[in-house]
């Protein structure tokens, strides 16, 4: 099956980037290719962000390194864990909690990771990807594993590559995943 379209039905006209984006829960069992993935990180990178500090960090598992990528997935909820480990490339957002040019607290960071996060998922639309963001990880756990210093807070989790057949879903995550949104 084809990418499942579920395009968002707005108020008033949208760039279709926003209206077909949206956060399957299956995913096809194909890499995403390095160029699209450099892609992704590479728009992120452009986004806006206060005093253009760019306080994220990202820590990428692909299954071509099954260590490291289980290590990613380990920081998810175990809900998580059961649907994202279809996807090929797991992720985590890192914010950096303080100004690296006055070393003030940065109280925009979150909102600056979320920018990049979002700048990335269009791309990812525009690259025939999908992305689904979570906020079920346990942070305290990547801190462990990642060895995260003091500074630096887990943010967010997320899933990318190519929408899956919603078939291959159990019954409950298969009708959340036709729904109408």
């Amino acid at each position: 099956m084809s990418k499942l379209k579920k395009p968002a039905h707005t108020s008033v006209p949208v760039h279709q980037l926003i209206t077909h984006r949206w956060s399957p829960r299956i995913f096809e069992d194909r890499a995403v290719e390095p160029e699209k993935l450099r892609g992704l990180f590479e728009a992120a990178r452009w986004a806006a962000s206060s005093y253009n500090a760019q306080p994220w960090s990202f820590i990428v598992g692909t299954k071509d390194d099954p260590a490291n990528y289980q290590r990613v997935l380990d920081c998810f909820i175990e809900f998580n864990q059961g649907w994202a480990k279809s996807a090929p490339v797991l992720a985590l957002s890192v914010a950096q909690m303080k100004f690296g040019h006055n070393d003030q607290p940065n109280s925009h960071a979150f909102h600056d990771v979320g920018q990049a996060a979002a700048t990335l998922q269009i791309q990812a639309e525009e690259l025939g990807l999908a992305v689904h963001q979570m906020a079920g990880i346990i942070p305290d756990k990547a801190r462990e594993i990642f060895k995260i210093p003091a500074g630096f807070d887990v943010v967010a989790g997320f899933a990318i590559g190519y929408a899956g057949d919603p078939a291959n879903l159990p019954e409950q995550l298969r009708a959340q995943e036709v729904a109408p949104r």
